[in-house]
C-alpha cells in the first residue's frame, strides 16, 4: 500500500512527533508494508510557511531531501497529470495544496494519511480503523 504523506504528517515524521497521533495514524506510519510518499508539494509548502516565519525546522531546508531519502520516504514530483486532475467528490477545502495532494493520491493510487478534518473523510483518505 502506497501512502501519500500529508505535509503536517511529513512534519511530524521528521521530527520524530508521531505518539501525538492517535492509534490510528501511528498503525498506518508503522506499518512494514506500506511505502510513503511525499510530494514535492509538501516541501514547497514547508518552504513557504518557513520563509515566512510560520514554521520552525530543526534541520536546514535543503537537507530534507536527503533526510527523506535516510528515511525511506519517496518524493514525488509534481507533473501536468497531477496539476490538471479534478478529484470527485470534490475535497471541503480551498487549500491549492491539499488539492494537489488528493489529485497525485488520485492519479498515482496513493492513500492520503492526513489528521485534516477537511480531508480525513475524503474516498482518497487512507482509513484509519
Amino acid at each position: 500500500m502506497r501512502l501519500l504523506l500529508d505535509t503536517h504528517i511529513l512534519l511530524a515524521l521528521i521530527e520524530r512527533r508521531i505518539a501525538t497521533f492517535d492509534a490510528g495514524v501511528r498503525a498506518l506510519l508503522v506499518n512494514p508494508e506500506a511505502e510513503f510518499v511525499a510530494s514535492v508539494a509538501s516541501l514547497w509548502e514547508i518552504a513557504i510557511k518557513w520563509r515566512l516565519g510560520k514554521l520552525e525546522l530543526a534541520i536546514n531546508l535543503d537537507s530534507l531531501p536527503e533526510l527523506l531519502e535516510t528515511m525511506g520516504v519517496e518524493l514525488i514530483s509534481i507533473n501536468a497529470l497531477h496539476a490538471l486532475c479534478s478529484v470527485d467528490p470534490e475535497a471541503r477545502t480551498r487549500d491549492p495544496f491539499d488539492r494537489l495532494l488528493l489529485a497525485q493520491c488520485k492519479i498515482e493510487a496513493m492513500r492520503l494519511v492526513t489528521i485534516d478534518r477537511a480531508l480525513v473523510d475524503h474516498p482518497l483518505a487512507a482509513k484509519t480503523a
